[in-house]
């Protein structure tokens, strides 16, 4: 005596001599029902989410994910973000099939950081930039490093030595979560002792004639102004070692104006 069965239409058949029956399929009728409870991963990159499945309509249930082993229990642990497809199989190899979908959030969803500064001008004419930028960012809790320009970040909320311009100042949390702002650094004025300087300069010694009947830079720009303020002072005041301009000393206001430049610091914005 033997059976021949066929999976396709879940019959089987009684060989051997006359006669014979066969068998009904065992999941005619049967409607495996699949419900679960999905947990989502921490945040990118986890791998603790799970889902945890049931089944009604059958008995003897084993669960299998994405075409993996059947396993007893419906809880599957250890999962990252992703599309999963949870199968379910009774004692008499009836299955059902339901999918699943993990989603982890940032956790910087939901946070705003808010970045403004506070700057110092820069002073031109300085052998070197004085400009600054102090950082105030909000948003979050914990500690904030900052980045000026896409640079390396800091503790400190300070950046110094900064030439006039537009910055770009990022701040970021301890998680990584950043904000980021434009901030302008501008130039000081001018002071009004350099400005008096400058115009005295230029009326009477950036002209042809002074410096062999061309216009000197030292008297055009502001800068080379500041730089030789003590050169200035020697000749166009003290007249040491001759006076200038060449057609003799400048009227006394006027070298004054000189004198308390130099005297006063001698910068562009004194």
């Amino acid at each position: 005596m033997f059976f021949i069965c066929s999976i396709v239409i879940y019959s089987c058949s009684k060989g051997g001599g006359g006669g014979g029956g066969t068998n009904p399929n065992p999941c005619s009728g049967v409607v495996i029902s699949i419900s679960g409870t999905t947990v989502n991963p921490s945040t990118i990159g986890a791998s603790n989410g799970s889902i945890a499945v049931t089944a009604t309509g059958s008995t003897g249930f084993t669960f299998s994910i994405n075409g993996g082993a059947f396993q007893s229990s419906g809880n599957f642990n250890n999962l990252p973000a992703g599309s999963y497809t949870v199968t379910v199989k009774d004692g008499n190899g009836c299955t059902s099939l339901t999918s699943f979908t993990l989603t982890a959030s940032s956790v910087c969803s939901g946070v705003t950081i808010t970045v403004s500064g506070t700057t110092g001008n820069n002073i031109p004419c300085q052998p070197s930039n004085s400009g600054s930028i102090t950082v105030t960012a909000s948003g979050s809790s914990g500690t904030f490093t900052y980045s000026i320009n896409g640079g390396s970040f800091q503790v400190s909320n300070i950046f110094s030595g900064l030439n006039a311009g537009n910055y770009i100042i990022t701040a970021k949390d301890a998680n990584g979560c950043s904000g980021s702002a434009a901030i302008t650094v501008n130039n000081t004025a001018a002071g009004p002792l350099f400005s008096a300087v400058k115009t005295v300069i230029q009326n009477n010694c950036a002209i042809a004639g002074c410096h062999g009947d061309v216009q000197s830079p030292v008297f055009t720009d502001q800068c080379n102004i500041v730089a030789n303020g003590s050169l200035i002072k020697l000749r166009a005041v003290d007249g040491n070692p001759s006076p200038m301009p060449p057609t003799g000393l400048l009227p006394a206001s006027e070298r004054q104006k000189i004198t308390d430049w130099v005297n006063g610091g001698g910068r562009f914005n004194n």
